[in-house]
């Protein structure tokens, strides 16, 4: 199946799904952010790697927000995720985890690994 003929209810539950195992906190301004971020970008690639001049600003828009604030929420997020969430799906989805004493992955990595697992999940169905 194509990503494209998949709704966009049925991405965004998929992206939830993966983003909640991964231990992203659903209260948080950059859960909502990032779960936009991944459904564009896994409809659009190319969005990851411009993700200041195209995937921010387009979010901002979205949430009525500045592009600066989407940034800092994901970073946010992210690192919440990193330190508290599940270390058996970071390593699953990035071959690596906190545990390893890795740093964590950066806005655009985190987002493009997951668009990119999400795609080939539905690729696969």
């Amino acid at each position: 199946m194509e990503i494209a003929k998949v709704e966009d209810y049925e991405l965004e539950m998929y992206i939830a799904k993966i983003m909640l195992d991964m231990g992203v906190p659903a209260h948080l301004k950059g859960y909502h952010y990032l779960r936009e971020a991944i459904m564009l970008s896994a409809r659009n690639m190319e969005l990851v790697s411009s993700v200041t001049k195209l995937l921010y600003p387009t979010i901002a828009k979205h949430f009525k927000t500045t592009d600066q604030k989407v940034e800092r929420a994901i970073r946010n997020a992210i690192e919440v995720s990193w330190v508290r969430g599940n270390t058996d799906s970071f390593e699953e989805v990035f071959g690596y985890s906190a545990l390893q004493g890795k740093k964590r992955p950066t806005n655009s990595e985190y987002i493009s690994h997951i668009a990119d697992k999400l795609r080939l999940t539905i690729k696969a169905m």
